[in-house]
């Protein structure tokens, strides 16, 4: 918050209201909640409110009751403005550049321009202003997530192997699912009568699915879950991609069918299953090509590497023996030596500039000189093959998957105790 609003709330929590009412001021901002030494304003509670809203109602699902949805989204703004008071006191900061950089990528995804962008947002009732500011807020966490969990998290090749024979004794090496799910959550080091009650609460939740409830709409009003307000919607996971405990229900789950009570150290779950599908093999294309690699020095100038690429093209297509001109004349000392040769590669191996030229050539065809950042190429085409990659791939997904669960469950733990840990007072009513 700017200093400003900081003196603001000072403003409104010691000085008498009625004297700005008697001198003629406009009413004051309100505050909703005090969260450690930050406050979040009814203006801004309201904001949040409304942008829910027509989220809820783009996911063709009815907004809950406005209290309850006041409470959820009020225990977002608390949890973003502990996260986001740490990484300020910690010095996590978002230039106006990667803020600008990353604005333009959200809008060239949209296929639009800055220019339009601001138009459709603007049309959308949304402030080009404050989205930018709400973009750097969601960097900024973003980062601390990294820099306090992301980078913490270890996969190991026995984690791997031991992920990989559990999905295959299960069945489920292949398979996807789409999930849904709400948590009840239990306070830390809670005693047994809370948890008691933690779990009648869950149960009557439990109730209103099973007579028939919408489970989006019992999601956004009850749940405690991060994916709450989105009607608790996971999408399509791999069964590796799922928190333990859910990816065990689900060989013993149908389709549209709900789970009874699930029990975790984070509350209660109750989940969801939408649909499910066998995973396609994963199918690949490799390249065998061959370049020449010519570097611009103090001696050879830009033009002249260009020019001399041209003349061993000409050469080539003249007859002489590209493996013989590659050992001759390119400064690649990997290929050189090998007449050119890359050997079989797949897509990701070659840096993006040459992976494009190459990926736009027939076979035994020629490119024209083109940059990259060694320098000066031709390259050439000589076959190209779909290998089933599925075995390499499923080993790349699994470790994705375990460090993506990881990730998932320490950070459900780290913003629990983040919150737990905040001082946080509730303000008018709420």
């Amino acid at each position: 918050m700017t200093k400003y609003v900081l003196l603001l709330a000072s403003i409104i929590l010691f000085a008498p209201l009625a004297s700005w009412a008697k001198n003629g001021s406009q009413p004051i901002d309100s505050i909703a909640a005090i969260v450690n030494d930050d406050i979040i304003t009814s203006n801004e509670l309201e904001r949040e409110l409304e942008k829910t809203r027509k989220q809820i109602r783009a996911q063709n699902t009815l907004p809950p009751p406005g209290d309850i949805l006041k409470k959820q989204v009020l225990e977002r703004e608390i949890t973003k403005h502990v996260l986001l008071q740490l990484a300020k006191n910690t010095g996590i900061y978002i230039d106006d550049n990667a803020l600008n950089n990353t604005i333009d990528s959200i809008a060239a995804q949209n296929k639009m321009d800055i220019r339009s962008f601001r138009d459709v947002l603007k049309q959308d009732g949304y402030d080009f202003e404050q989205f930018r500011e709400d973009i750097r807020n969601e960097m900024i966490i973003a980062r601390l997530q990294q820099r306090d969990i992301n980078n913490t998290i270890n996969v190991t090749e026995q984690e791997v192997d031991s992920f990989i024979a559990t999905q295959q004794v299960q069945g489920q090496s292949e398979m996807e699912f789409d999930i849904s799910h709400i948590l009840i959550s239990v306070p830390e080091a809670a005693n047994a009568s809370v948890i008691d009650k933690t779990r009648l609460k869950a149960e009557e939740v439990l109730a209103k699915i099973k007579s028939g409830s919408d489970f989006a709409q019992i999601a956004i009003s009850h749940s405690d879950g991060q994916l709450a307000l989105k009607g608790g919607e996971f999408g399509w996971r791999k069964s590796g991609q799922l928190p333990t405990l859910f990816a065990r229900q689900m060989p013993h789950m149908k389709k549209g069918e709900v789970s009874e009570l699930l029990r975790s150290p984070s509350g209660f779950h109750i989940i969801k299953l939408n649909d499910k599908r066998r995973g396609e093999k994963h199918i690949i294309t490799q390249t065998l090509a061959r370049h020449i690699l010519i570097k611009p020095t103090a001696v050879t100038s830009e033009m002249e590497a260009i020019n001399q690429l041209r003349q061993l093209k000409q050469r080539i297509e003249n007859g002489d023996k590209f493996e013989d001109l590659a050992r001759s004349h390119s400064e690649d000392p990997g290929s050189g030596s090998q007449g050119g040769n890359l050997n079989w590669t797949s897509p990701g191996d070659l840096v993006p500039q040459f992976q494009a030229v190459m990926d736009s050539l027939k076979l035994n065809e020629i490119s024209e000189p083109f940059q990259t950042s060694f320098g000066w190429h031709i390259v050439q085409v000589q076959k190209r093959r779909d290998l089933d990659n599925s075995e390499e791939y499923s080993r790349k997904q699994a470790q994705d998957f375990i460090r993506q669960r990881k990730t998932d469950e320490a950070r459900e733990s780290w913003i629990r105790q983040l919150r737990n840990e905040a001082f946080v007072e509730f303000k008018n009513d709420n």
